[in-house]
């Protein structure tokens, strides 16, 4: 069964590669969605798959890429949505 979760993290997250770093993940998990910054410094993720590659996904954003530091990773899980791919939001 497939699920979307909105993903914010939030601690030293860009400028770091986080959102590369986050679709490359995704894409390895074989997720869909979206990640982009947002203005108050904190990264959003919407992502669509199963259970488990979502639960990979959050798990990784708790550490994420090495020059990040993540204070605090809030999940949402929200009414399901289909993406062709894993894109970054500019």
């Amino acid at each position: 069964m497939m699920k979307t979760l909105s993903i914010t993290v939030h601690g030293k997250v860009q400028g770091v590669f986080f959102r590369q770093s986050t679709r490359e993940k995704a894409l390895s998990l074989g997720l869909t969605g979206y990640v982009e910054n947002r203005p108050d410094g904190s990264v959003f993720i919407k992502a669509t798959g199963r259970p488990e590659q979502l639960d990979a996904l959050v798990q990784w954003c708790h550490s994420g890429p090495p020059l990040a530091r993540v204070t605090r990773v809030e999940t949402q899980e929200i009414p399901l949505e289909q993406f062709e791919e894993f894109v970054i939001k500019r």
